[in-house]
């Protein structure tokens, strides 16, 4: 992880901008869960992870109230998470089936963040929330000066990169509608997929099955090698 990347987490984890998130992640920190009693929770705002260097980027939503506002890491210690990385470890993507804690070993074939540093009440972000954390992403996706492809689970991560690009390109959000498994060529030269959200509701109404991920995410490491 070079320096520039190094200064963008610090700027993030530092971020104190959103007093509703601030005040929620705080209290789910010092309240715990009963299982995690015994934990530390980080209880601040969790920046991306993984090889700045790769050519992929996936973008989630947000912390996990018990998953990365407990561990420090998105997509990390919750059930999310248990599905993702089955899925990316089956794949190729991820060197371990698992993702526990931040000192468990994990390695990743791509860079991993989330579109809301800070975990929201009822996983629902305000539009101004959003707004306050774009400039703490796109300061993360400029330090990935290899990347090619873009994976949004879900359709808040898959638009918080049409909203980066927007920035620099004249696009309409319209023309790239979220839709698993569906990829657009950005006039940047990225292309962005989309997928769904490995949330359990959409795994246990099988919305998205083991199976199906575990083939789109082949074919996205088959894209960037």
């Amino acid at each position: 992880m070079d320096q520039n990347i190094k200064k963008v987490r610090s700027e993030i984890i530092s971020c104190k901008r959103c007093p509703r998130l601030v005040e929620f992640r705080t209290k789910i920190a010092k309240e715990k869960r009963k299982s995690y009693m015994d934990w530390d929770y980080w209880g601040k705002p969790v920046p991306g992870y993984g090889d700045d260097n790769s050519k992929l980027l996936i973008l989630g939503l947000a912390p996990a109230a018990h998953g990365g506002n407990r561990t420090g890491r998105v997509f990390t210690g919750d059930k999310s998470a248990d599905f993702l990385f089955k899925c990316m470890h089956a794949a190729g993507l991820a060197n371990q089936p698992e993702s526990i804690a931040f000192d468990d070993g994990l390695t990743l074939n791509g860079f991993m963040s989330v579109a809301v540093k800070c975990v929201p009440p009822g996983d629902k972000p305000t539009a101004e929330e959003r707004n306050n954390c774009a400039s703490h992403l796109a300061n993360e996706i400029e330090c990935l000066h290899n990347m090619e492809i873009v994976l949004g689970l879900g359709k808040i991560g898959f638009e918080s990169f049409l909203h980066y690009t927007r920035k620099s390109h004249d696009i309409k959000m319209k023309d790239f509608p979220f839709k698993h498994g569906v990829g657009y060529e950005l006039p940047s030269g990225v292309t962005l997929y989309g997928a769904y959200h490995p949330s359990p509701r959409n795994v246990n109404t099988k919305r998205i099955t083991f199976d199906m991920m575990v083939k789109f995410l082949k074919n996205l490491k088959n894209e960037i090698q």
